[in-house]
């Protein structure tokens, strides 16, 4: 994936990861369209950082899905590079009987933002990215989608969903002109879960986190997974050995810490 000179569309790029991806690329002399459901959150984007362009859409709807695969080739007639940003991440209560219609609806939204978003927006923009010269798709997935983190179920599962579904793109597609690459964030200090995340000194800073995922990304242009060095321990816990173990004392610590992340 060239680091320059692209059309790319983000999703879920108003805020946290998306718009420092977003930001980055605009920065580097690509052209940058930014999408997500609250048009005055990505106002304030582009309000902020001049060049970028913004498209309101619902990545949970297949009808607005189609209108954003279309608005963003009228936009950007040479769109060659999708960033699937766009994330969803709540804690689930899986214990409670009383609670399973609201768990149900949660566990819902959250696979249809996460896993069904970008793989409908994926394919219908597939052709668009099939006759350019050069392009690619860059699914946004998870260190927890190699080592969950049990109060999140749903979210860890449409992770470790995204990644297999990305390796499976990358064979189909390893003849085309299109380029399958996977950035697996760690725990980076951003919104996602709320305020207590966006402030949290455990979390990796989104400013260092950018700057290493760059870093990596102009070290090895071609490779196919993005990973920073603090999501290594969770990317590479199964070959490591002692999976059982790690998993153990990874969620003990995150429930005893009251951690929402």
């Amino acid at each position: 994936m060239k680091l320059s000179g692209n059309s790319i569309l983000v999703t879920g790029g108003g805020t946290g990861i998306g718009l420092g991806l977003a930001t980055g690329f605009l920065d580097r002399g690509n052209r940058v369209l930014i999408a997500g459901r609250k048009r005055e959150t990505l106002e304030q984007a582009a309000a902020a950082h001049p060049g970028l362009e913004i498209l309101a859409a619902d990545v949970t709807d297949p009808d607005s899905i189609a209108r954003l695969a279309a608005q963003a080739k009228e936009i950007l007639p040479d769109l060659n590079v999708l960033i699937n940003n766009a994330g969803m991440m709540q804690t689930e209560n899986l214990r409670d009987p009383a609670a399973a219609a609201a768990a149900l609806a949660t566990a819902e939204a959250i696979v249809a933002t996460n896993l069904l978003g970008p793989i409908r927006l994926t394919l219908a923009l597939l052709p668009q990215l099939m006759a350019q010269a050069e392009a690619a798709v860059v699914n946004v997935t998870s260190g927890l989608g190699f080592l969950p983190l049990a109060q999140t179920p749903t979210y860890c599962a449409t992770k470790a969903a995204l990644h297999s579904w990305s390796q499976s793109l990358r064979w189909q597609l390893r003849a085309s002109p299109v380029k399958v690459h996977e950035i697996a964030p760690p725990y980076v200090r951003t919104g996602l879960t709320g305020a207590r995340q966006a402030a949290d000194p455990r979390a990796m800073p989104l400013e260092d986190y950018l700057a290493e995922t760059f870093a990596a990304l102009e070290a090895d242009p071609d490779a196919p997974e993005i990973l920073v060095e603090r999501v290594l321990p969770l990317r590479e816990a199964e070959r490591r050995g002692g999976y059982d173990e790690l998993f153990a004392q990874f969620n003990t610590m995150m429930e005893t810490a009251g951690h929402d992340a």
